[in-house]
């Protein structure tokens, strides 16, 4: 059995993939449709090791995420915060979903998440009100989720044992 500490390297290196992803310099029509890096793995794992990876690891997760996007602190914390709670109500039903299910409820979560982040914004003065073509990232997010939930699967069955 691997110890705990080498679960979390392995949570935290996945993570820092996800952190480089999001920042990845992308064309002005690609921007819309970035996928939520960060909420997928912070879903993946609080799923995953529900009794490892919880509020407090997406709440710090998020702020990392503040501070990398120059956001307000405390604005992506909080919307990584209601997926994680929402992922730890329902991670034992979650599991025995397939991929394409867990997609439909990751749609959802990521539309909340990114209609809350743009409110907040919006009410805090960062930015104007603009058309809902940021929604889009929902719908990437969802279509890519199959595919990095089998990536993340593999990962952690070989080098996590739970």
């Amino acid at each position: 059995m691997k110890s705990k500490s080498y679960t979390n390297l392995v949570v935290i290196i996945s993570l820092f993939l996800a952190y480089l992803l999001a920042i990845v310099p992308l064309p002005d029509w690609a921007m819309n449709w970035r996928p939520q890096w960060v909420l997928m793995f912070v879903f993946y794992w609080t799923m995953a090791l529900p009794y490892r990876v919880g509020l407090g690891f997406a709440w710090a997760a998020g702020l990392l995420l503040d501070v990398l996007e120059g956001t307000m602190l405390g604005l992506n914390a909080f919307t990584l915060l209601i997926v994680a709670y929402v992922t730890l109500s329902l991670h034992q039903r979650l599991r025995m979903y397939n991929p394409i299910q867990q997609s439909g409820l990751l749609f959802v979560l990521s539309l909340v998440a990114l209609g809350l982040g743009h409110w907040l914004r919006v009410i805090s003065g960062q930015i104007e009100p603009v058309d809902s073509m940021y929604l889009l990232a929902a719908f990437s997010s969802a279509t890519i989720w199959p595919a990095l939930f089998s990536l993340l699967r593999s990962i952690r069955r070989r080098f996590i044992n739970n």
